[in-house]
This record gives structure tokens, sequence and C-alpha cells, in this order.
């Protein structure tokens, strides 16, 4: 796969898939599968005859809306297969791409550069809903939660389509790549390891996301989604911003429980000062900041004490048995927690436009957010001895896991 090293915006990538139609209007179809909270469209782009095809594989891209590399995947995927018409045709499938799932928290985080960034410029523009505002559970892309207006479209899109493989394509800040499955696809690990190592990113050999799945090869995570209601294999693809290669090393942890124990209290002692930081923003900020950016900050801010009450439970319990990897990831999701919310509390300073003056309240609280959000991204990429993943293979190797499913399903 070619391209600038950028990720697309959501625009961008609509009026790409609409030009794909308008020049094969024999195989492509693009439709309103509904809309988002604030009114945005949620395009569906269809691939494969308008009949005759009845076996689905419906791709999900943006389902969390700061990974955006899926978005530019999801076209590459739908251009592959104009481009495969003959295989297309004799596999009997059609293509679904939902181009994205989540406009809106996509717009918020295209704020920032659209290209490679220091770490720190990254975390400084990332927006990371609440818990609640994400518009797909946790651990199944086809499991209904709640009642936004983009998971009703979803929920509408899977009962209708019925999909033999639904992929949701994901992203993380910092680690390896890996996938997710609702049940083992065999022969799934050696194309997605090739594909890897060839685009020189680290197969991620234990998550914290999966800490209990079963292991169906390297990278290869089996969680059986709970609720599902229409059959069909799951696959969630996850690939990194910057790559580590201290999340691909499967020996066991000499001492698991004190090694989380110490990314327990340290993640404690993140969490008093950054409830303080929020604190003081409250009362700058006053009502007028009250949106999606303070829920999240919010959110964030909270969830410390309990990642770290996990981290105490899980470092605890012998019948897990932790890697290297495992607890390299729990680093990086200790060192990143904090990031996020700085980075977001700054966004709120910054849309407040609150008093400049270098002895007011609103710029000392910033310039001490500022300070621990360079440091903390410094050391979060110097501990992990993190390298960036061009934004053209983070899609490729999405694009090349996807492929190699779909060719698996029966």
């Amino acid at each position: 796969m070619r391209g600038p090293d950028a990720f697309p915006t959501v625009a961008g990538v609509a009026a790409a898939a609409r030009m794909l139609t308008l020049r094969h209007p024999d195989l492509c179809r693009m439709r309103l599968a509904g809309e988002s909270r604030s009114g945005q469209p949620l395009w569906l782009l269809s691939v494969g005859a308008p009949r005759g095809c009845d076996r689905h594989v419906l791709v999900v891209a943006g389902a969390n809306c700061d990974e955006p590399a899926g978005c530019g995947a999801a076209l590459w995927l739908a251009e592959q297969a104009v481009h495969d018409r003959r295989r297309l045709k004799a596999a009997g499938l059609t293509w679904d791409f939902l181009l994205c799932l989540d406009p809106d928290g996509a717009l918020l985080n295209e704020r920032g550069p659209a290209g490679r960034r220091p770490p720190a410029v990254h975390f400084r523009h990332t927006y990371r809903p609440a818990g609640t505002e994400h518009p797909h559970a946790a651990d199944s892309l086809l499991a209904p939660v709640g009642g936004l207006p983009e998971t009703l479209a979803l929920s509408a899109l899977v009962a209708e389509l019925r999909p033999v493989l639904s992929c949701s394509l994901h992203g993380t800040d910092v680690g390896g790549a890996w996938v997710r499955l609702s049940a083992e696809v065999p022969g799934l690990a050696e194309p997605f390891g090739k594909s890897a190592a060839e685009l020189d990113i680290p197969v991620q050999a234990g998550t914290y996301e999966a800490l209990a799945s079963r292991g169906a090869g390297p990278g290869l995570f089996v969680t059986p989604a709970a609720g599902q209601r229409y059959g069909g294999t799951e696959v969630r693809v996850e690939v990194p911003m910057w790559a580590t290669r201290r999340v691909a090393y499967a020996e066991p942890h000499p001492d698991p429980e004190y090694a989380l124990a110490v990314l327990a209290a340290r993640l404690r002692n993140e969490g008093a000062t950054g409830e303080e930081a929020f604190g003081q923003a409250l009362e700058l900020l006053g009502d007028a900041a009250d949106g999606p950016l303070l829920r999240a900050a919010r959110h964030a801010v909270g969830a410390w004490a309990a990642i770290a009450a996990d981290f105490d439970a899980v470092g605890r319990d012998a019948s897990l048995p932790l890697t290297m990897a495992h607890v390299a990831a729990c680093d990086i999701a200790a060192r990143r927690a904090p990031l996020r919310a700085a980075g977001m509390l700054l966004r709120l300073l910054d849309e407040a436009r609150l008093d400049e003056d270098p002895d007011s309240g609103p710029a000392r609280l910033r310039a001490r957010l500022e300070r621990r959000l360079d440091a903390g991204a410094a050391d979060l990429i110097a501990a992990m001895d993190a390298v960036w993943v061009p934004i053209p293979e983070q899609m490729e190797l999405q694009a090349r896991t996807v492929l190699a499913a779909a060719a698996r399903i029966g």
C-alpha cells in the first residue's frame, strides 16, 4: 500500500467512496445507514453484485474515534474488491463498509496534525470519549449496547445483513499488532504473522484488554462475544501507531505481582495529581465547558483508581500466567491514561480562551499540564523503545488481515 504518511479525514473518505461508486456503478453502492448524535451521516459503501450475493462481510471503521487508520484501510479494501471483481463474484460475497461509526468523535480528533507527530502533540489532540459514549461494546462489535443512534444504526445493519464475517478496524497509541476473535479462524495466524513481519510491526504476545482470552496463535486471542445475535465470526484488528517489541516477549515474567503493584501505585499517585488538576480546571472553566471533552476528561481521571485496583487483582491471580508482554502492555496503559486526561484538559483550557497572563491561574495550570504531558509522553516512548509506524503500513496490516480472515471463512 502506498500513500502519504497521513490519516484520512471523515469527509475525505466519504468523498473517495462516492467517487468509487460513480466510477463503478455496476458494483458499488453508497447509502445512509443512519446519523450520529450531531446529525453526521453514517455512510455504508457496498461492493458486490446487487443480486446473487447473499453472503456479506461487514467492515466497520472508526469504531473508536481516536483510531483513524481504519477509515483508510476500509477504503483500500473497497478498491481492492473492485479490482478483484472476478474473485468477488466467484466467492459470492458482498463487502459492506461502514466508513466511520463515530464521526462526531473522529471530527474532534481531526483537530490535531494529520500525519506523523511528536508523541506529546499526539496526546495533546487526542479525544477518547467517556465509556457510555462509545457506540459499541468493549468486547464485541455485534453485541447491542445502549441507545446511542450510532449503536442503533449498527445493530439495524447487522440485523439486515447477517454477515458471515464482521471486522472492526482498531489502533493503539503504543504497542504491537494483535487480533481478537469471537471464534478461532483456522490458518489465520500464518498470514497475519507474515504480514506483520514484512511490515516490521511486532506481533503482541499478551494484552491488557484480553488477559483471560484463549490464544489461537501468535497475536490471536479468542474471546467469545457475549450477546451476539446472528452468528458469524467477529474479527477485531489492532495495529499500533508507535510499535514496541517489549509487547512481543512471551517469556513468563519473574515477579508479575510486584511489577503490577508498582504500576498500580504509580497510577494512584498520578490519579491524585490528576484529580487536583481536574478540580482546578472545573473551577476555572465553569458551566460553559460542559460537553464531550469535559465528560471524557472526567471519565479518564475517574478511571485511574479502577485500573489500579484491577492491576492489583490481576497480579495476585495465580491462574493468569502473566508474561513479559502482559506486564509491558499494562505499563503502557498506566503511562497512557494520564496523558490522555492531560491532553483533553489542555484542549478545554485552550477552547475557553481564559486569561493568558503568565501569572494567572489558567496559565499556571496550563503550564503544569504541558510539562506533565511533554515529560510523560517522552518517558512512554523511551521506556518502550517505541518507533513510529508509517500510516500506510498501519492501514496495510489492517487490510491484509481482513482479507486473510475473509479467505478462511466458509
